[in-house]
């Protein structure tokens, strides 16, 4: 039993299920159902539909680049039957589902990660902006609460700073001695009149 993928969406098609379109050139198309099919005729591209794994994997939302991705893909290589190899590679194919049901989430916490940061500044702004649309009574408390939090954030954001201060400092500490060399070099070299430059070390 083999089961197609969908042109369009790329969601699985099991076997009578779905629609079959075979244009004049003799290629196959396999749709999951008849919103993809439709799509297709309206020939709209599916890296610009949010609902496609196309559209998923083109901004990064979805593992591209694994190896437990290469299991998934076709291999039209006749193989005798084998009874210990069919169960080797059922066991295979559950320990691979497994790996990349981990990596997938743990892809979906790092593309995550800093959202509720974002969020929350987000919030104070709306906040800070319209404060006439909260009671009078919770104004000042809220005004309160954000100054505090403010407070609390300061030093780690001065730490931050010092530290990228530092860094810049290393760098042009580092690219001071290039600067004087490169300096001395074009002291040393003398531009002729009639063209052409002679090194006024060799004179010397």
């Amino acid at each position: 039993m083999r089961i197609e993928v969908c042109y369009f969406c790329s969601r699985p098609v099991y076997p009578s299920k779905g629609i079959t379109f075979v244009r004049n050139d003799a290629r196959v198309f396999n749709f999951c159902r008849s919103k993809c099919h439709k799509n297709f005729k309206m020939k709209r591209n599916p890296r610009k539909l949010g609902w496609t794994k196309a559209f998923r994997r083109a901004h990064n939302k979805e593992l591209t680049v694994d190896s437990t991705l290469a299991f998934a893909a076709r291999r039209n290589v006749p193989v005798r039957y084998n009874r210990t190899l069919v169960q080797e590679t059922l066991r295979a194919m559950e320990r691979v589902e497994e790996i990349r049901a981990k990596r997938e989430r743990r892809h979906y916490v790092e593309r995550m990660r800093g959202n509720k940061s974002r969020e929350r500044v987000e919030n104070r702004r709306l906040v800070r902006e319209n404060q006439h649309l909260l009671p009078p009574e919770e104004r000042d408390a809220v005004v309160e609460e954000m100054e505090v939090e403010e407070q609390l954030q300061l030093p780690a954001m001065e730490q931050k700073v010092v530290q990228v201060v530092d860094e810049e400092g290393m760098e042009e500490e580092a690219t001071l001695p290039m600067q004087k060399q490169k300096q001395k070099q074009a002291m040393k070299m003398k531009i002729l009149l009639g063209g052409g430059v002679e090194n006024t070390d060799s004179g010397a």
